[in-house]
């Protein structure tokens, strides 16, 4: 009997209740399609994935499939073995034209346009998209209601007017609206006002060398974050970035909206259910009288070691399009709320009535452009540069100082500036003079420098007070 080939693959453990049980069952559904494979996945501290992969490969060991964190990807595009050479290989190169791999259908330009293009360079897809999520917002409308708001906000004027009409009700919330001081929020803001982080077009036409944390858009943002919370109307915990303490503020009904990411939407629900009021989603509120300038992507995608031999290489690429062939890309969505990532998926939830009964989740995918054959991607591209994550460490840490101590939006965010530059310019150093391969070079901004949570904490939070 011949010895199956081993693909081993490292994933990002969410701690989601039964988030490595589905993996390790798809692992096991495409072992039985495929018995001369064997997958074995295992699923990582996200904290620490991204440097355990570069330790191993620097070790002459890599996974055959890396997990990373959308912030890490130009780590992951500069990351190199011991001799110099690339880790990983493009997957679409990889693919070298083919519609099938091993039977699975390949999948790529089935990808939504504006997730492949994000996860591209010169329009070569480099690594395989897996948990994608887009920014909405959340409004508890039993409150809303009672202040006389009968639609959300879609502008951030509106966000504004909507928070006073909900101070003035006589036994309101003490607060009307809460997000968490996370590096998504400023990406979102700066999206929708056409705001960039980097030069050269957000290092999407040509490495990033210089950051900017103080553009007017930046100013812009802060500026009126920082006017909701001297007014009373937003909640800020006091902690970076705390969400599973804005969770439970919506649970309990301590403020009446709340943006956070479409990943936290089967929470949301719950926490609605729960308390017994009827909930509400829509997107993020743009700036009136402006362009809406997109989405952001967020989540990760899946990278493939360079230098495998073929059977070992057709094995991993043939399981990254099973793990988003149409039904188990819809599964994923339906189980965690990530966006169906291909247009297939989206029809298979639209066919079996998933979104009909689920209108919410609907308007989760919409937001990263359209599910039909020859549209665009929306204008909205994410940075790429290095220590991405410290970057936003950087910018949070500023943003407290705003809230917490009264520091100068200005002064402080061009402080932040010069602290985040001096972090590229030494990724800089590192990767021409180490090839990134140091684990400072590798941080995952969505737990660096904040506490981590688990679902079994967010689980604690939609329960509420009375949980």
């Amino acid at each position: 009997m011949t010895t199956p080939t081993v693909i081993d693959v490292w994933l990002g453990d969410l701690t989601f209740p039964g988030y490595m049980d589905r993996l390790h069952r798809l692992g096991a559904e495409f072992e039985k399609a495929h018995p001369e494979y064997r997958i074995n996945i295992e699923g990582r501290d996200f904290r620490n994935l991204s440097r355990e992969i570069a330790e191993a490969a620097d070790a002459g060991r890599p996974p055959a499939i890396g997990e990373f964190y959308f912030a890490v990807t130009q780590a992951a595009y500069d990351m190199r073995t011991r001799d110099g050479a690339p880790l990983f290989t493009s997957v679409q190169q990889a693919i070298a034209g083919r519609t099938e791999i091993l039977g699975e259908p390949v999948v790529v330009d089935d990808l939504l346009p504006a997730v492949r293009e994000h996860y591209s360079r010169d329009g070569d897809l480099v690594s395989m998209p897996a948990v994608v999520t887009a920014m909405l917002i959340y409004g508890n409308q039993d409150l809303l209601r009672a202040a006389g708001v009968e639609r959300l906000p879609t502008t951030w004027e509106e966000l504004e007017a909507a928070c006073e009409a909900v101070a003035a009700l006589p036994d309101g919330p003490r607060h009307a609206v809460t997000w968490s001081n996370h590096g998504l929020f400023f990406q979102q803001a700066l999206a929708v006002q056409g705001g960039q982080l980097a030069d050269r077009d957000n290092g999407r036409s040509g490495r990033a060398a210089r950051l900017d944390l103080s553009s007017k858009e930046m100013l812009t943002w802060v500026e009126y974050w920082q006017r909701l919370h001297r007014n009373g109307h937003y909640l800020y915990t006091g902690k970076i970035p705390d969400w599973e303490g804005n969770l439970k503020a919506f649970a309990d009904q301590d403020v009446a909206l709340r943006i956070t990411s479409s990943n936290d939407l089967n929470y949301m629900a719950q926490a609605a259910e729960h308390a017994g009021f009827e909930m509400t989603v829509g997107r993020f509120p743009g700036r009136a009288g402006e362009p809406y300038g997109g989405n952001i992507i967020a989540g990760t995608s899946l990278w493939l070691t360079a230098g495998l031999d073929e059977v070992t290489q057709d094995g991993a690429l043939a399981f990254m399009q099973f793990l988003n062939n149409p039904r188990n890309a819809a599964d994923r969505h339906i189980a965690s709320s990530f966006v169906p990532v291909t247009r297939s998926s989206y029809r298979l939830l639209e066919e079996e009535g998933w979104f009909e009964a689920n209108p919410y989740h609907r308007l989760a995918s919409a937001q990263l452009g359209s599910y039909t054959e020859g549209e665009g991607v929306p204008p909205c591209r994410g940075a790429l540069f290095g220590d991405f994550a410290g970057a936003q460490d950087v910018m949070t840490r500023a943003m407290g100082d705003v809230l917490l101590q009264g520091a100068d939006a200005a002064e402080r965010f061009a402080e932040a500036t010069r602290e985040a530059q001096e972090l590229l310019d030494a990724y800089e150093r590192d990767r021409v003079d180490n090839g990134v391969r140091s684990p400072e070079s590798l941080r995952v901004e969505y737990f660096a420098g904040v506490e981590a949570y688990t679902g079994a904490q967010l689980e604690n939070a939609v329960r509420g007070s009375n949980g």
